[in-house]
Order: structure tokens, then C-alpha cells, then sequence
């Protein structure tokens, strides 16, 4: 009798990663990163946004500068509102191609300065325990705007009654559940995206912290709420990128909010369990941006009245397409796409 032998068999996938991360403001630079887990030689690389329509199609559509080379990244070097959407990157290996693997979803979000539509919450803060609705508000009064939402068991969603009831711009969810958790956003008929606010659902403690990002020297007030208390608040420690910052306290003020305070929030009870992290967001007070341009264009002006200054920006774009990847990914919209698969492909 032989000695038995265990076999590991390493089936090769794809793994999109985001740096330095999935929140952006325009203008800020961004790379796709495409790995192949199992294997590193030999593999070539596109990268595809997924947009998905009212009946629940998906559609993969591969980037107009996306190139199918050798290197793993796809870098976007400033950022704009219309780079905000789901990506995956394909790996094929093989001339001409046997095999395909294809990635989880990352989701990017492009912020801008100036929004036309606010997403109202409520109750007014980013954690949740049972139920909450969600309203679009747009400064101009038109019409169009619908909630959506992007959660990692379901991807992209619009409110309908499977989760939701979809009233107007208003989306309300009277049963919560933990898988829906996800990024929820106001979207326009033509496909404009606004305001996206990240939602978590939670059993237990949470966290009340605001939706939208603070303004540098605003007031910042965080509390620790339980499900099963009355009044909820509890006397916790809170803590800040995972470091304790605060004891013991039923709230935590910051009377004067800088760039330095954003970051992961969360609290924790020592009887009642841990908050789930949110990330604070802190914006720079355009007012104060404004005195500072003001300030030195007449410091400017004083020494050369005559100063005229022209900025131009000329953008290129290169396009190219593809087929076997795009048409592949036609076939698999009904597989869950936070899910890493990998498939083989004869040609």
C-alpha cells in the first residue's frame, strides 16, 4: 500500500483592488489594480464598467482606454464625476485565449464641489437598525430623481418592493436587514449620480455620526446608541482609526472640526458589544478658500496690475475595443458580482 499524497489544486483569479481608495473628489487621482491570485505570468488585462437597467440586465462595457497589456493597473490621473461607477478587470492568459478569470466589483464614487440634489436620511445618520427612508432633494425643484443603491450581495439596485417602496424621489425600507448595507446615491433620468452616503445596517450598537462630510470649523457630535435601550444613548468609549480618543462618555464633540479629524469612527460598550466603523469626512470651508484666492490675487495685482492669467486644459482620449472579454461578460450578469470566478474559454 502506498502512502496517501494530498493534491492542492490553485485554480487562478482575478482580484481588483483600489488605491488609495473607492471615495474620491474630482480632480484626485486613482488606479485600478488587477491581480491574478495563483499565478502571475503570462496574463493580459482589461478593465469594464457594469452598469445594470430597470429588468435587471447586466451590461459590461469595456473602458475606451482600457488596454489589454501585460500591466495589471489602470491608473486615471485626475479624476472626474463620470469615473463614478462599478468596475471589474478580466484576466486572459493564452494567444489565442484558454482561459479567463474575472474579478470581484469595486465601486469608485467622484464627488464634486457643487451638488444640485441633496439625499435626505432618516433618521439623520449613517448606522441603522430597523428601518429608514431616503428622499432626493433637488435645489431646483425639478423631477426625475430616484434612490439606487449598490450593496455587495445584490449590486446594483434601484428602490423597488423587493427592498424598498419607491414613493416620488422617495425610497422608504421599513425592515432592515444587514444585507442592506450598502452605498445608496441619488441618480437623475439621464444617468447623472449625486450624493452617495454610505448605509449600514446593524444589530445592537451603533454609531450616530453624520451623513453627509463635516466643514472644517464646524461642530462634530458623536453618540453611541443601543437598540435595546430607552433612551438609547449609552456611556461608551469612542475611538478613531481604532485608536481610543475618548472615554466613557454618552457624546463625543468636536467644537472645531480640521482635515486632521477625518477618518474610521466606531464605540464600544463593554456590556452592550462594538459600533461598526463610519467614515467622517471633513470638507474645506469654500468660504475661507475664497478670502485666501481673493487675498493673494490682490497681493498679485499690487505688483503687476496688468497680470492676466489663462489656464487651459486639453483632454485625449484614445479609443480601442474589445470583444471576447465584453462578450463574456454579457453571458455571466447573473452571477453575483462580488463573487471572484474563474472561467475556462476555448476559441
Amino acid at each position: 500500500r502506498s502512502d496517501e499524497v494530498t493534491l492542492t489544486v490553485s485554480v487562478p483569479r482575478a482580484v481588483l483592488s483600489v488605491s488609495p481608495q473607492t471615495w474620491l473628489t474630482e480632480g484626485d487621482p486613482v488606479t485600478l489594480i488587477c491581480e491574478v491570485k495563483g499565478s502571475s505570468t503570462g496574463w493580459t488585462f482589461s478593465w469594464f464598467t457594469v452598469t445594470v437597467s430597470s429588468d435587471y440586465i447586466y451590461r459590461y462595457d469595456l473602458l475606451s482606454d482600457s488596454s489589454r497589456g501585460a500591466g495589471g493597473n489602470y491608473t486615471v490621473t485626475s479624476a472626474a464625476l463620470n469615473h463614478t461607477g462599478v468596475y471589474v478587470c478580466g484576466a486572459e492568459r493564452g494567444k489565442p485565449a484558454d482561459y479567463i478569470t474575472i474579478s470581484n466589483t469595486q465601486l469608485i464614487w467622484v464627488t464634486g464641489v457643487s451638488l444640485p440634489v441633496s439625499l435626505i436620511v432618516s433618521p439623520s445618520r449613517t448606522q441603522h437598525f430597523t428601518s429608514l427612508s431616503l428622499s432626493c432633494e433637488d435645489q431646483n425643484n425639478s423631477t426625475g430623481w430616484t434612490v439606487r443603491r449598490y450593496t455587495d450581495i445584490w449590486g446594483l439596485e434601484d428602490c423597488s418592493s423587493v427592498w424598498g417602496s419607491q414613493t416620488g424621489s422617495s425610497c422608504t425600507i421599513r425592515d432592515t436587514f444587514t444585507y442592506d448595507t450598502g452605498v445608496y446615491w441619488c441618480q437623475s433620468e439621464s444617468g447623472e449620480k449625486h450624493q452617495p452616503v454610505n448605509i449600514t445596517v446593524h444589530v445592537g450598537v451603533i454609531l450616530e455620526s453624520p451623513v453627509h462630510p463635516v466643514t472644517e470649523g464646524e461642530t462634530l457630535t458623536l453618540r453611541c446608541l443601543d437598540q435595546y435601550e430607552s433612551p438609547p444613548k449609552l456611556r461608551a468609549d469612542f475611538y478613531k482609526d481604532g485608536s481610543l480618543i475618548q472615554s466613557q462618555t454618552t457624546e463625543m464633540i468636536i467644537s472645531t472640526v480640521s482635515k486632521s479629524d477625518e477618518g474610521f469612527y466606531s464605540c464600544k460598550h463593554p456590556e452592550r458589544g462594538e459600533s461598526p466603523k463610519s467614515w467622517i469626512s471633513v470638507t474645506v470651508s469654500h468660504s475661507g478658500s475664497q478670502i485666501s484666492v481673493l487675498h493673494t490675487l490682490s497681493s498679485v495685482l499690487a505688483v503687476c496690475p496688468y497680470l492676466l492669467v489663462t489656464v487651459v486644459l486639453i483632454f485625449k482620449c484614445c479609443r480601442m475595443r474589445g470583444k471576447c472579454l465584453s462578450d463574456l461578460l454579457h453571458y455571466i450578469h447573473y452571477i453575483q458580482l462580488n463573487i471572484c470566478t474563474y472561467m475556462p474559454w476555448s476559441v
